[in-house]
């Protein structure tokens, strides 16, 4: 498997958390054997991944987007099409002349890491709401988290 894979329950459905462990630019080649596997539907899959075209603490969900050049989307849509959810993660442009590919993979600096990490625990919360609730929810709630922001 292409993948890191845990299997959990969230309220009384079953949820597989997958980690893809090909490049960013080749997640396609790990989300598609996943879904077989489970033979999940398209509608089910909820990919999370950072966005640089948000500021940093700015969470959207959204269903059958481009990929927006996130390379990695691009891959799944390339794999599976695009009738599935995404949560898009602000990390904000990269200051100067710094390359987004090398930016997003550094380590947040230490003003940025407590947002970083309610980030991940608000994502993280999304993704609750997604399996509970579906998509609609998710994506309402994203909204008003990013609201507060303002």
């Amino acid at each position: 498997m292409r993948a890191e894979v845990a299997e959990t329950r969230i309220g009384s459905s079953r949820v597989v958390l997958a980690r893809p462990s090909t490049f960013m630019n080749e997640s396609g080649q790990a989300v598609a054997p996943l879904l077989r596997y489970y033979d999940t539907s398209l509608d089910r899959l909820l990919v999370i991944h950072d966005e640089i075209d948000l500021p940093l603490g700015v969470l959207r969900v959204h269903f059958d987007r481009g990929s927006g050049g996130n390379n990695g989307v691009s891959s799944v849509i390339r794999s599976v099409g695009r009738k599935f959810w995404r949560v898009r993660c602000g990390v904000g442009r990269p200051p100067g002349s710094r390359q987004p590919a090398d930016y997003v993979l550094e380590r947040f600096g230490t003003r940025e890491r407590e947002e970083a990490e309610l980030v991940m625990q608000h994502a993280a919360d999304l993704v609750e709401l997604f399996v509970t609730e579906g998509g609609e929810a998710a994506r309402q709630r994203a909204g008003e988290l990013s609201a507060d922001l303002d």
